[in-house]
């Protein structure tokens, strides 16, 4: 009986290429690959382009926002509000959250009234958290007012802007 079944590596010369080709190859190969689909997400090629768009991408992570702690506060109008905390949501309707500019998403929680719709916002409801998300120290009941109404007014509702709140003797002297 003869055996035919004989080792392909006869060498330690080939046994050194073997081993060279079954490592390098595949990471030649990935390494390609990693080269094309960078290439194809690239449009233009433009660096500028390419700056911009890595600016946008890092934005919301990289922006710091660095405030004088005796600094009078400044309110923010209901759009700023709207902006900063009630977009992400509403804008898109993500988690059963009214439509910015959509009455009839809104229809039936116009007819509560603003007291009711301030009071939701205040407290959450549903997969809305508590102030939509923002910390008392950096919106205000009042700008959570200014944001409800300017909601609201995107879709058609007609409630009045809530009174600002009195300025504190303590603020009122350093201004």
């Amino acid at each position: 009986m003869s055996n035919d079944h004989g080792s392909l590596i006869k060498s330690p010369k080939q046994l050194i290429i073997m081993v060279f080709v079954s490592f390098f190859v595949p990471l030649i190969v990935i390494l390609l690959l990693m080269v094309y689909v960078d290439n194809s997400k690239r449009t233009g090629g433009d660096a500028e382009e390419s700056a911009k768009s890595a600016s946008l991408l890092i934005k919301p992570v990289a922006q710091l926002d660095f405030r004088d702690a005796n600094a009078p506060r400044e309110m923010k109008t209901g759009a700023a509000v709207y902006k900063a905390a009630c977009a992400s949501c509403h804008a898109n309707g993500a988690a059963g959250a009214p439509r910015f500019n959509n009455a009839g998403d809104w229809s039936g929680r116009l007819g509560k009234g603003y007291d009711a719709l301030l009071t939701s916002v205040i407290k959450g409801k549903g997969a809305m958290p508590a102030r939509g998300g923002a910390n008392p120290a950096d919106i205000s009941d009042y700008e959570l007012g200014l944001s409800v109404v300017y909601l609201t007014a995107s879709a058609g509702g007609k409630f009045p802007e809530p009174k600002a709140p009195a300025v504190a003797p303590a603020e009122a002297a350093a201004k």
